[in-house]
């Protein structure tokens, strides 16, 4: 492979204190990275302090801040527009700042590029879990992706699916100007999902494939984050409709259908027939699930977190769509509009 091209990472940060560091560190360790700009979006906790002592023994570190977002935008999608705008690199990184990027990948990525003749690189990053609700949730709204975003379908240049995860997405400094950059984006929450359309749409490659052994990440770190975090994108991620919604919750209405029927005293005929198709249904499903924790070497005993998982999964969603279809959505403080696509 021939001399690499300088890459800039762009990383927003609001109220990251727990994190920003470690995100930080592994991605300057990167050889191939020439700069890491740091948005600080308006933190306040601990976050600009440490951004502070960390640019002072970290030469390839520079920090920005923003002011108040303009309206028609998201706060992340304004902050990351200012380090796009501030970067030098002929590739731009946007990375998030609970990632950790281990050694050798950002080699990977530019590697895959080539291989893939990709304009966009992005990889979905190793979830670390370590509470029950992440165990519960996490895996059970991965299941969900992996199904509805298939990595063969994305890289496939004769199909128009396309996705990419805002935790780990490279994209060309020239592809990047010629979708519009995150101005094109500026209102929606899903950005990088709307990126990946837009990179697909102009005929430029896209690669998008998983991130284990290159990037990994603690999306939350309490319930109510998650939950905010979730009731914000996950009826988005299922692409806004009200059939695929259904479909989601099937696994809930079998599991409710199955425990209704076999509280009765009696059951007739037609009742057992539906507690057979409920119980075909919860088998199909569990599964199913069994078979993507193995293909995505994640470990078995998630299994045991399948019921409690439909449950709060199925909660949630009802939560998205609600939240999606009636007005605004919460995150870190900032209302956003409800959006359709």
């Amino acid at each position: 492979m021939e001399s690499l091209n300088l890459v800039s990472a762009i990383i927003p940060a609001r109220n990251e204190e727990a994190s920003i560091a470690r995100a930080v560190e592994s991605v300057a360790a990167q050889p191939e990275i020439g700069e890491v700009i740091v948005v600080n979006d308006q933190s306040t906790d601990r976050t600009a302090e440490i951004l502070a002592e960390l640019a002072a023994r970290t030469p390839k570190l520079r920090v920005l801040a923003t002011d108040a977002f303009p309206a028609g935008w998201t706060g992340k999608n304004y902050a990351v527009s200012i380090g796009a705008a501030a970067a030098t690199g002929d590739w731009l990184l946007f990375t998030d700042a609970d990632t950790y990027h281990l050694p050798g990948s950002m080699g990977r990525a530019l590697s895959d590029a080539v291989e893939h003749n990709a304009a966009l690189v992005s990889y979905s990053p190793e979830q670390e879990m370590e509470t029950f609700w992440e165990r519960a949730l996490i895996p059970r709204v991965y299941w969900m992706l992996s199904r509805r975003y298939s990595f063969a379908n994305v890289n496939n240049p004769a199909t128009p699916d396309a996705a990419a995860n805002g935790q780990f997405l490279l994209i060309q400094r020239d592809a990047y100007a010629t979708i519009g950059g995150h101005a094109a984006v500026a209102n929606r929450v899903l950005e990088d999902v709307a990126m990946a359309r837009r990179v697909k749409q102009e005929g430029l490659g896209l690669y998008f494939a998983s991130g284990r052994g290159i990037v990994r990440t603690r999306m939350y770190r309490s319930f109510g984050t998650m939950w905010e975090g979730w009731t914000k994108n996950l009826y988005p991620l299922i692409g806004s409709s009200v059939f695929a919604l259904v479909g989601e919750l099937s696994g809930w209405a079998a599991m409710a259908g199955l425990i209704a029927i076999l509280s009765w005293k009696t059951v007739n005929p037609i009742g057992w027939m539906i507690v057979g198709a409920c119980v075909a249904a919860l088998v199909t499903r569990f599964g199913g699930y069994a078979l993507f924790l193995r293909r995505n070497l994640l470990p078995f005993s998630l299994i045991q977190y399948y019921v409690p998982g439909v449950c709060v999964y199925s909660a949630a969603l009802i939560a998205s769509w609600w939240k999606n279809t009636r007005g605004e959505v919460m995150w870190k403080g900032r209302a956003y509009p409800a959006q359709m696509p």
